[in-house]
């Protein structure tokens, strides 16, 4: 199995600051706070999309940043919310705290949608801390810092692409050239055990992966030789690439060497034998290979050969659009990985903060936001759940042990009361 892994670096963005300003309008001769809130920051927020496959991108770029809220405004005008920054990853993508390597999500299904730093709420303009007995206040809040975090992908990839042909017709050559792999290439009558996988980038968030398949020999089909490990590899792609030698150099007849291959594929699985598949003319570069390549021509008559030299890259760049626009066109059946994974705690849904600004308490945070928005403040037995929470959660004793008093002020949300034992 291989294992793109790719270490970025993500910060959300900061909330705009609150506006301190007062009416300053010729008929207001009492004024008044006037100042709006600052627009939250932008969040960083992962998207898994069928179109993207592998990690490539990452490695090119590695610090992701989401927008900062505007500054609150005069006249009670909010500042402007910092754009979202929307990142893409492959299904099957694992996001992990870089430091203690727990995962934080697993994208397991297309679409789905993942706050991984959350931007930073907008400051308060003085407008907000109007009350009976503070009638012109001279301070607004802050924004917060927007979430700062180190991150690992992982994804687990299979094949998208099998490169096959018989042994040393120069399927190393073509994944070292196509891809990021860095395969052992030499004039070898034998082959490796184990596929080589390389990542081939065709433009920004546009990849594949491709695997030099083990070669096989007559009779793999019944398990000669890698036999059926070879054929398990090639059941798990979604588009063959045959490769073949048309130099003639080593002896053989292309020809023969196609159909040897696919004897064996049809032997061993009907549904093998129907994947899609790209003929490539490999080692036009030598002066012996247009004679062959005529015969492969007339005897595949119906079907597009693509001439290419893995040694001069001549065609590679046309091969790899191609490839790329045949999968498109290829439904992906993901695999399955029934694995537990240690999860990173989310503190977030049970979050919140007290703090007092000039005599007045303030409570924020998820945990209040979800508390004040179930509640009707106007029905008894709702209004009686709501004190409950805030004493389960801790929430009024924490108020005492910050020396809250009989008759002050606490907001809580968008909700301004007396705090009474």
């Amino acid at each position: 199995m291989f294992i793109d892994i790719a270490k970025i670096e993500l910060k959300a963005g900061k909330g705009g600051d609150g506006c301190v300003s007062f009416r300053r309008e010729k008929y207001e001769p009492d004024g008044g706070p006037y100042g709006g809130d600052g627009g939250d920051g932008g969040s960083v927020i992962f998207i898994s999309d069928e179109g993207v496959r592998t990690l490539m991108d990452f490695r090119y770029k590695k610090h992701y940043f989401a927008q900062n809220g505007e500054n609150g405004r005069t006249k009670r005008q909010y500042g402007k919310k910092g754009e979202d920054l929307i990142v893409k990853v492959p299904v099957g993508t694992l996001i992990k705290d870089f430091e203690t390597n727990r995962v934080i999500h697993d994208f397991k299904v297309k679409d789905d949608e993942f706050v991984v730093a959350k931007g930073g709420r907008g400051g308060k303009g003085n407008a907000r801390f109007a009350t009976s007995t503070r009638q012109a206040p001279r301070f607004a809040q802050p924004g917060k810092k927007g979430e700062e975090r180190t991150i690992k992908l992982e994804l687990k990839l299979i094949a998208d692409v099998g490169l096959v042909g018989l042994p040393n017709v120069g399927k190393s050559s073509l994944l070292s050239v196509l891809s990021d792999a860095k395969p052992k290439i030499a004039n070898y009558h034998f082959t490796t055990l184990e596929p080589n996988l390389g990542v081939c980038r065709v433009e920004e968030n546009k990849s594949f992966v491709i695997a030099d398949i083990p070669g096989l020999i007559e009779g793999a089909s019944d398990g000669v030789g890698l036999g059926f490990e070879f054929l398990k590899h090639v059941e798990r792609t979604r588009l063959l690439v045959h490769v073949l030698d048309v130099s003639g150099i080593e002896g053989r007849d292309p020809i023969e060497d196609y159909n040897t291959i696919y004897k064996e594929l049809e032997l061993y699985n009907e549904n093998i034998k129907n994947k899609k598949e790209i003929i490539v003319a490999n080692k036009m570069d030598l002066l012996t290979s247009n004679e062959n390549l005529e015969r492969v021509r007339e005897y595949f008559k119906d079907r597009t050969i693509l001439e290419l030299s893995a040694v001069t890259q001549m065609g590679v760049k046309e091969l790899k659009y191609k490839i790329f626009d045949e999968l498109s066109k290829i439904e992906i059946d993901y695999e399955t990985f029934d694995e537990e994974y240690e999860y990173v705690e989310d503190p977030e849904k049970e979050a919140y903060e007290i703090y007092s600004e000039d005599g007045t308490f303030y409570i924020e945070g998820p945990l209040i936001d979800y508390l004040v928005y179930i509640t009707n403040f106007e029905d008894y037995d709702s209004l009686k759940y709501f004190q409950k929470v805030l004493a389960d959660k801790g929430i009024i004793e924490e108020l005492k042990q910050k020396g809250v008093e009989e008759g002050q002020s606490i907001v809580i949300g968008e909700m301004e009361f007396e705090f009474f034992e």
